[in-house]
């Protein structure tokens, strides 16, 4: 063999390698953290029917979302990304502390949920609904055939 084939070979050999390197590492799944929710030690600190919600923001932290027109709870959310090659992402974990309080502002309880609990809930819905309902388009060009009015054909209408 010639020393311009085992060149011509060994190029042919890294770049299959640098090609199969790329695949591998362009299907490998990716992963994206968001939000916080304090775990169960962060929780013990908060003390129901005692704690009130500026201790509970000292203890804990700000909340990711809180009742903004009842004065309502403090919800912490996190959740897990997963994206997988080309696919859209997906959430693969979700976790929900909520802490709510009572008419005078102190903690009156504290629950946590995850994925397996959530239920989708559509926060804005505006659908225009279509008169056209189990109707084709042949079915509405021969729907008229025989509800003519003769007055019209004669003039008299």
């Amino acid at each position: 063999m010639s020393i311009t084939g085992a060149k011509l070979r060994r190029g042919i050999l890294r770049g299959t390698a640098v090609l199969a390197l790329v695949t591998v590492v362009g299907c490998t799944a990716q992963f994206r953290n968001h939000g916080f929710a304090p775990d169960d030690a962060q929780l013990a600190e908060v003390l129901i029917g005692v704690d009130t919600r500026d201790t509970v923001a000292e203890l804990i932290g700000a909340p990711t979302a809180g009742g903004v027109l009842n004065d309502g709870g403090f919800y912490y959310v996190q959740s897990r990304w997963r994206q997988f090659a080309y696919m859209a992402p997906a959430e693969i974990e979700r976790e929900v502390v909520a802490i709510t309080f009572d008419s005078a502002g102190v903690v009156e309880n504290i629950e946590r949920y995850g994925l397996e609990d959530g239920q989708v809930v559509a926060l804005s819905r505006r659908v225009t609904q279509d008169n056209v309902r189990d109707t084709t388009f042949i079915r509405q060009l021969l729907g008229d055939i025989g509800r003519f009015d003769a007055g019209t054909f004669l003039g008299d209408g």
